[in-house]
């Protein structure tokens, strides 16, 4: 049985990096549930659920505050017509709901 993202680990936050970029951090319970959310959550799949290309990722694995960060461009630059999350503060549900 797949378990969602959200319930394994202690917090999902998403924020703007300036207009072009989002941030997402996941704050895992300890290191072991870091080592093995970190294995199971590649960047492929993070790429695939936000609909960018993997190569568009940047990951940061910090281990010492078990943290996965992920840097992606937004879909739409923030503040234009199309941009339905000026503070880029939803996608972090979108992971909160993925299944691992």
């Amino acid at each position: 049985q797949m378990a969602k993202l959200g319930t394994l680990v202690h917090e999902i936050r998403s924020k703007n990096a300036g207009p072009f970029w989002l941030t997402i951090d996941i704050f895992c319970h300890g290191f072991d549930n870091f080592s093995e959310v970190s294995e199971k959550l590649s960047t492929s799949k993070v790429a695939a659920l936000f609909g960018t290309n993997k190569t568009h990722i940047k990951r940061f694995n910090i281990t010492e505050l078990h943290v996965i960060k992920f840097s992606l461009p937004r879909p739409h630059i923030q503040g234009v017509r199309l941009d339905r999350d000026m503070h880029g503060a939803s996608f972090a549900c979108l992971l909160e709901e993925f299944e691992l």
